[in-house]
Formats: structure tokens, sequence, C-alpha cells
């Protein structure tokens, strides 16, 4: 059970992630070309085939990174790479669920990516739910922009367990910070 200081920790860690990151949206240098980096489906970076395992690297990669439309790029004011992303770039590793005093007891669902980025699920940040072809759910969080985080196994269990349905039909919902994420019709009434 997370006390009222991590409460208040985890909400201004989301807050300062929100803040500080470089305009690549207003950034629009031609077309570089294509850059040999992937970001797979498990959150994973890699360049040349090779992994990139430090941390930081990834997290600096990750401030640059833009998506327009399908196709994502690493931006610099004067640089503009293709990369591949296999799914999302980001994937969930944590969620928790608070109740904010200070805005009134609002539920707030704080979720941590694999790049260590505190997002609040709400108006700004989404949660959406597809089927993949096997039937199966896949979920995802907006972490900014057009940017999504793959919603991890474990999260996302933990998700439903918080859900409730919705007029006694099986549709799981759950509320973050105001808005209502229809996670599915999967629930028993």
């Amino acid at each position: 059970m997370l006390g009222i200081d991590d409460i208040a920790a985890l909400i201004a860690s989301a807050e300062r992630d929100a803040n500080g990151l470089p305009p690549v949206h207003k950034w629009n240098p031609p077309l570089s070309g294509t850059m040999d980096m992937q970001i797979r489906s498990d959150g994973r970076w890699f360049y040349l085939g090779s992994e990139i395992k430090r941390p930081r690297m990834v997290k600096l990669f990750s401030t640059i990174l833009r998506r327009d439309e399908d196709t994502y790029f690493l931006v610099t004011p004067v640089e503009k790479w293709i990369i591949q992303v296999d799914d999302a770039p980001f994937v969930t590793t944590t969620v928790e669920r608070v109740h904010d005093a200070a805005s009134g007891g609002i539920e707030k669902l704080i979720f941590t990516t694999n790049i260590g980025v505190t997002v609040i699920a709400g108006k700004s940040h989404p949660i959406r739910v597809e089927l993949d072809a096997d039937g199966q759910p896949r979920p995802y969080l907006r972490v900014r922009d057009n940017l999504e985080a793959l919603i991890n196994r474990n999260a996302f269990y933990q998700l439903v367990e918080w859900a409730h349905s919705s007029d006694g039909d099986d549709t799981a919902l759950i509320e973050s910070d105001g808005e209502t994420f229809t996670l599915g019709s999967f629930l028993s009434s």
C-alpha cells in the first residue's frame, strides 16, 4: 500500500516527465534517410542489429522520437531519420492505482514505462485496447503526442482486476483522472 508521500512523489514524477522534453513536434528538417535502428515489441532498442544496453542512451533517444502517421522518426533540429518500431515504442512495466487527496480524492492510474517515464492515464494519456489476430487484447497507453506504450500483461491483468462492468453488461470499465476507459467485453455480470 502506498503512503501519502509515495502517492505525491508518483504524481510529481508524472508531471515532471510530461515537461522538459525537446520540442520535436516543432522541428521539421528534411528527411535524412533510414537508420538501422529498431524498437522491438518488448521495448528493447537495437542499432545495427545489436541491443542498446545503456538505459541512459535509450532514454536519450526516446526524447527525440516522433511518430507521423505510421512512420517513426528520430528528429533533431537538423536531421530526421526513419526508424523501425515493431509495435509501440514503449512498454509499461508497472501500474499503481491511487486516490489523489490533492484533487478531491480522484482516482488515478499511474504507469511507469520501460524507460522510467511516469504517466497518469487520463484525457491526454488515454488507454485503448485492440484485439490481435487471435482475439487477445492488446492494450495501449498514450505516453505523449502520437507515441504509445504497450501495457504489459501484468499491468493489464491488474487493470482488469480493478475494473467494473457497465450497467449489467460484461464491458470492463476503469477510471483514471476523471476519464473512463473501456478495457473490453470479458467480465462476467
